[in-house]
């Protein structure tokens, strides 16, 4: 009988995640399998909850909404900000990423657009409001360490 995939398990993923356009945005190593601890939130919701009962050897394609997965897009997050808030010698451009303080704590922001002296950044996870797309392949699941379980991620 082959391993399931429960609470307090680390498992091992091989997957590929596409967005709604197709893109892959985001794939396992080959030959190396995604470890995470199931039930200690190190994953989306979503893929979580879709993976629970997977024996070792599954393979499925599982999609996830926005609401389970990077949440829905919140136009409150996309900030208009002076260009002298940034590093002087950095040429801005759309797409880089920066930390910043943001009413929750530190937050990544994405530069989404430059003009003049504003800088329009993101403050969104780059995949929120789309359905993500995971074509998963279950390569292994053990117990966790008690080390593991007490930290809630894998060593």
């Amino acid at each position: 009988m082959s391993e399931k995939i429960t609470s307090g398990k680390v498992v091992g993923l091989t997957y590929t995640l596409k967005n709604d356009a197709g893109d892959t945005v985001d794939q396992s190593q080959p030959e190396q399998p995604f470890q995470y601890l199931h039930g200690h939130q190190n994953i989306v919701p979503g893929l979580e909850k879709q993976l629970d009962g997977l024996e070792v050897g599954t393979e499925k394609k599982i999609a996830v909404s926005p609401e389970e997965g990077y949440g829905a897009f919140d136009d409150q997050l996309v900030f208009r900000v002076p260009a002298a808030n940034f590093p002087q010698e950095v040429e801005l451009q759309p797409g880089m990423q920066f930390q910043s303080e943001g009413p929750q704590g530190a937050m990544v922001v994405t530069v989404t657009g430059v003009e003049n002296d504003v800088v329009t950044v993101d403050g969104n996870h780059p995949l929120a409001g789309q359905v993500l797309h995971f074509d998963v392949k279950v390569d292994s699941v053990r117990d966790a360490t008690d080390i593991e379980l007490e930290h809630g991620h894998v060593h």
